[in-house]
């Protein structure tokens, strides 16, 4: 094309740029494209944002004249700033061209590539046509106030790029005093005082960089004033960051200096989400030299266990998102630094938080990643030392030793982590022996640390460490199994290792702790008086060496009361005795140790006052319930609270051992609270979600509805915890457990600080349990090593004390054998023989234990006969049939004597607070409704046939009133699923099928269906709460439960927890050919025709009471006596 001397009117279409790297590596904030015509006319495009491929694309049109000149200039620049550029920026590239060159490609597209940059052309891509009519586009020159310091600005790029190329100190020199000029000429309150603080900075970074100038701290000033005026949602805000950030990052490099680093990953962490995906500044951001260097230099730093340490090691880990490469090795720090800061308060949040996040790390190394035996040990140490310390969870653990052996496994002989894999399974059996005294683990634990400690010698950062682990397994197995020439090599090592350790040692205390117990042994064992003096004295100093709430108090007071009983049970002073018991007050009550510790300590506090006949034993009895309530709260499931509360082996008894010695120093009222909190412990956690709050909703509608949403949430989150395969789902939902049950505690505590509610939720006191004699006493019966007793409960006034003094707990529990087998031989024998055997032993149970409490209510509380009465047994108590006893005498008229049936319309309670709850709720009545279930073919393997089932519950439908709604459930409908539903839908029950008590997990005890079993647990987590009466027609429903201090876990039990408020059992196997007579006597009695359609469950005590007499020439004995009454 010719005539370029025609005016023309050409479009020019600035679409991409690719290829774009800056000449003086410095970041930009986004490159622009500027056109000059002449000297008068200027067009630019936006600042476009430059891509991580070093691209950009604008799609910028602007209309130019070709009158004035023959070329024009295009160039490609970059900009320092987003918002108000000051000064050109940098050239990346720059060309002269004829009109018609740009004319020549047609309409279409075309490349016009740069001169290179660093070995790579620009080049941008543009579309140029001639149009009809030109627009004034043309941008205007600068007025000429700012003229000088955009020269100076614009030369101060220039010396930077020739710098940056030369390495020539002349042009950094000369760019510093460009910018120092240009800043000098923008005072604070100049719009661009941040650019031109910015450039000045930056010019210094580089010279820093490379060494030309040593002082960096002004620099980092500069970038921090200019991240000043640039707040967040400026748009330079994101590059000003990056700037400080690289600065920080570089000052570190030189001068080690950790505070930079801390903030740099703050500064990063600010960024990122400012940078969208794609970008340069987040693909440098991102970069080696950015967040990746802060995260290795982060993690390479000293464990912060500190909030604001743990807070920035989320950061660092949110830094490394799921898929990058630092993420293990952040999460690993993470857990560290929780894990430290467990040590240090105790907090089982953070141990929990430390397994979390150790689970994860482990979970991104899978077998054959060189940092995985690293990360299998600190998740197990975590699981099988820490957590399993503070929690006492067995399967912490065995799967932290599992782990530990996988991390052996990969770490064979010659593997520079083979020592600290040896010291950590070692250690890790050492604790599993301590807790279950298999001498496999202690041999094989010693094995370990010895071979650990010859890769250790003398100097091995781990010396030190390994020799206590090996002095510790030495000193547990001369504890357990007295192996003598372990205590001396014990402490031999101990002195070593208290020798290597410096005042300042972080685990000095430990040594110390350690040492004091072998030395106190040692005493025991030669009575040499130094040993426990030394042992004491280093006590001392270690409580000294610790803060008050260091969770490791505990043990300093814990290895000072044995010193103290050491020294006390040989020189018998009674000061030592007072001062152990002062320890055993303060190890149990230190608030940051781990609950399992602690029990056991407020454990061994109540075996000394027994054995001594401290004045503190009391004390220790409501110590250890308080603890073991809170340690139990702890757990999510019915079925772990079991299990946690079984573990302290030993403690069974301690319910009535301690309502045993408040008999002793005359506190009555304070033996019925101590029995009732230590037995209902287990229904108590259960039932403190259901707890009624009427009088709250009137008090504070508000709290009692969050209350209620509280409860409701720790409820569903008790329900889905229970345990599965996958660990680190189980350790989830434990966490979240515990996260709500933290909020609802608080809740609970807001509770009681409203007047009128300070007792919300706590063990009832004595005045609060006297709500269940309201309708008659309340009987408990206690049977402890030390005594058995009788305590008689009334609606005003004390209790009555009836010693039985006459009955031994040896004679209880022979008298409990002799009754299995009596009734085991009855089940033999025909129906018309007498039952001479079970005479006897009831005779026994009326002479021994029921007269001397039936004189009492006769001649002292003066209780009319035949009026309610309520047992409450306890330990042996619970398999006597209290209720059956009997004199069997005749007399001199020819008539009997009165058995306790005859006197008094018996009832059993498995607590106290059971008969007040039931109480409370029979407020809350509907239209009965009555549901007779019945499985009498349970299928192959679930017992024999039941062939008198099916009579039976047609036998009841008749009975029932007409003017209820009656239902029967039987056969193939008799499923787990149809009697929960039926259980839930209905006010009244009768089941007539198999019941198992499981002895071994007593939630698991069931009453059998078609399909599957149908299981107290099952029942337990159904809210039933209009339910009323039930009478199960099934073997085994009223027999409690040996392993637990808690002996009333059945499944008639269960059925009062859900809501029964009144319910029939059975405490062994029953004929349900014979039973059904007492049945249909039963519910005759119940349903009595002068009070037709009235059903009231309060009568059910007193129509078994008669139906059990109407039989007795159709059921023998132990037929009769087998159903009991429960309840209201």
């Amino acid at each position: 094309m010719s005539g370029s001397s025609e005016s023309r009117c050409i479009r020019l279409e600035v679409i991409s740029g690719k290829n774009l790297q800056v000449p003086s590596w410095r970041t930009p904030a986004g490159i622009y494209v500027p056109i000059n015509v002449d000297s008068q006319r200027r067009w630019k495009s936006a600042i476009g944002v430059l891509s991580s491929e070093e691209s950009v694309m604008w799609g910028d049109t602007v209309t130019l004249s070709s009158d004035t000149s023959p070329e024009l200039s295009v160039e490609i620049r970059a900009s320092y700033e987003a918002d108000r550029m000051l000064g050109s920026g940098e050239v990346i590239g720059k060309l002269k061209m004829s009109w018609d060159e740009l004319l020549n490609h047609g309409d279409e597209p075309f490349d016009l590539s740069f001169p290179p940059v660093r070995g790579v052309h620009p080049s941008l891509t543009l579309k140029a046509a001639v149009v009809q009519a030109c627009d004034d586009q043309d941008g205007g020159l600068p007025d000429s106030t700012d003229c000088e310091i955009i020269r100076r600005t614009d030369a101060g790029h220039a010396q930077c790029v020739e710098y940056v190329l030369s390495e020539t100190v002349s042009h950094l020199n000369a760019a510093v005093e460009h910018f120092q000029f240009v800043l000098d000429q923008c005072p604070t309150s100049h719009p661009d005082h941040a650019a031109a603080l910015t450039n000045l900075a930056w010019a210094r970074l580089e010279g820093y960089i490379q060494n030309d100038l040593q002082e960096i701290d002004t620099t980092t000033s500069l970038f921090r004033d200019a991240l000043a005026l640039r707040p967040q949602r400026h748009p330079d805000n994101p590059l000003s960051l990056y700037n400080l950030s690289r600065a920080l990052n570089w000052r570190h490099e030189k001068k080690n200096t950790a505070a930079d680093i801390r903030e740099a990953a703050q500064l990063y962490h600010e960024l990122l989400p400012l940078c969208p995906e794609g970008t340069y500044l987040r693909s440098i951001a991102r970069g080696e030299n950015g967040v990746d260097y802060v995260i290795d230099e982060y993690i390479n730093l000293p464990t912060d266990a500190s909030d604001e340490g743990i807070c920035l090691g989320r950061v660092i880990l949110e830094l490394c998102p799921i898929g990058h490469s630092r993420r293990p090795r952040a999460l690993d720090n993470l857990s560290r630094a929780f894990l430290s800061r467990f040590t240090q308060s105790g907090n089982i949040g953070d141990v929990d938080e430390c397994i979390q996040f150790g689970r994860e790390a482990v979970s991104l190394c899978p077998e054959g990643h060189t940092d995985r035996d690293g990360y299998l040990n600190n998740l197990a140490e975590s699981l099988g030392c820490y957590r399993f310390g503070h929690q006492g969870n067995p399967n912490d653990l065995d799967e932290g030793i599992s782990l530990h052996e996988e991390a052996l496994r990969l770490c064979p002989v010659g593997h520079s982590s083979h020592d600290v894999s040896l010291d950590n399974l070692g250690s890790a059996l050492v604790i599993r022996f301590n807790e279950r005294g298999a001498r496999d683990d202690i041999t094989r634990a010693i094995s370990l640390l010895r071979e650990a400690l010859t890769l250790c010698p003398p100097g091995h950062p781990t010396h030190d460490t390994t020799l206590h682990k090996l002095a510790t397994a030495l000193k547990i197995r001369y504890d357990k199994l007295d192996v003598s020439e372990d205590l001396n090599e014990a402490i031999d090592l101990f002195r070593k290792c208290h020798q290597v350790k410096g005042l300042d040692n972080p685990g000095r205390h430990g040594t110390l702790l350690n040492l004091s117990s072998a030395l106190s042994s040692r005493f025991t064992d030669t009575r040499k008086n130094e040993d426990v003096e030394e042992a004491i004295d280093l006590c001392q100093e270690s409580l000294e060496a610790l803060s008050s709430l260091h969770p490791d108090r505990y043990f300093s007071h814990m290895w000072l009361q044995n010193a103290y009983l050491s020294r006390y049970r040989v020189q018998l002073n009674p000061a030592d005795l007072s001062l152990a018991v002062e320890n055993f007050r303060l190890a149990s009550r230190h608030p940051t140790q781990g609950f399992k510790e602690r029990i056991i300590e407020a454990y061994d506090w109540i075996i000394v006052a027994e054995e001594h006949g401290h004045g503190s034993a009391l004390e220790a009895y409501s110590t250890f319930f308080e603890l073991l309530d809170a340690h139990l709260a702890t757990r999510s499931s019915i079925i772990a609270r079991r299990e946690a509360a079984s573990a302290f082996r030993g403690a069974q008894s301690l319910p009535v051992d301690a309502a045993s010695c408040a008999i002793d120093c005359d506190n009555l009222r304070h033996a019925v609270e101590l029995v009732e909190q230590g037995r209902g412990q287990q229904w108590s956690l259960a039932s403190r979600l259901k707890t009624p709050v009427e009088d709250l909703e009137s008090a504070n509608p508000t709290l009692a509805h969050d209350y209620l949403e509280l409860s409701k949430c720790v409820s569903n989150a008790a329900q889905s915890s229970a345990t599965t395969p996958d660990r680190a789902a189980d350790d989830r939902a434990a966490t979240e457990y515990r996260r709500l049950t933290r909020q609802w505690e608080a809740a609970v505590v807001e509770i009681r600080n409203i007047q009128g509610f300070s007792r919300f939720l706590l063990p009832p006191a004595y005045e609060d349990l006297q709500a269940a004699a309201r309708h008659g006493p309340v009987i408990i019966l206690i049977a402890s090593e030390y005594s058995c007793d009788a305590i008689i409960v009334t609606t005003s006034g004390d209790p009555h004390h009836v010693p039985l003094s006459s009955i031994s707990l040896v004679d209880l529990d022979n008298l409990k054998e002799r009754f299995t087998g009596a009734i085991r031989n009855a089940s033999r024998m025909n129906p018309m023989e007498p039952r001479n055997d079970l005479m006897v032993l009831l005779r026994i149970v009326w002479n021994e234990i029921m007269l001397p409490i039936v004189n009492v209510l006769e001649n002292v509380l003066k209780v009319q006969r035949r009026s309610r009465i309520w047992l409450c047994p306890t330990a042996a108590f619970t398999s006597i049939p209290l209720h059956a006893a009997n004199p069997f005498l005749t007399k001199p008229d020819r008539s009997k004597e009165q058995c306790l049936e005859d006197l008094y319309i018996c009832s059993y309670t498995p607590t106290l607070s059971a008969l007040v709850r039931s109480r409370q709720t029979m407020k809350k009545r509907v239209d009965p409704s009555f549901v007779a279930i019945g499985q009498g073919q349970p299928g192959a393997g679930k017992g024999k046939a039941l062939l008198a089932v099916d009579s039976e519950l047609e036998l009841v439908r008749k009975l029932v009133p007409a003017t209820a709604s009656r239902t029967t459930i039987s056969g193939d409908a008799a499923t787990r699923a149809g009697a929960l539903d039926a259980l839930e839908a209905n006010t009244w029950v009768h089941l007539a099928c198999h019941g198992k008590q499981d002895s071994e997990q007593p939630y698991h005890s069931h009453f059998v269906m078609r399909d599957e079993h149908l299981t107290l647990l099952d029942i337990m987590e159904r809210d039933i709460p209009h339910a009323e009466f039930a009478f199960l027609s099934a073997c085994h429903t009223a027999v409690g439960d040996e392993e637990t201090p808690d002996e009333v876990v059945h499944l008639a039990a269960g059925l009062q927890f859900s809501g029964f408020k009144s319910v029939v059992g059975t405490l062994w196997e029953v004929d349900d050919s014979v039973a059904k007579h007492v049945v249909e006597a039963f519910y005759k009695y119940m349903f009595h025709l002068k009070e037709e359609g009235v059903m009231d469950c309060t009568k059910a005590a007193w129509a078994l009471n008669c139906a059990t007499h109407s039989v007795k020439t159709k059921v023998p004995l132990e037929q009769r006596m087998v159903f009991v009454h429960i309840g209201v």
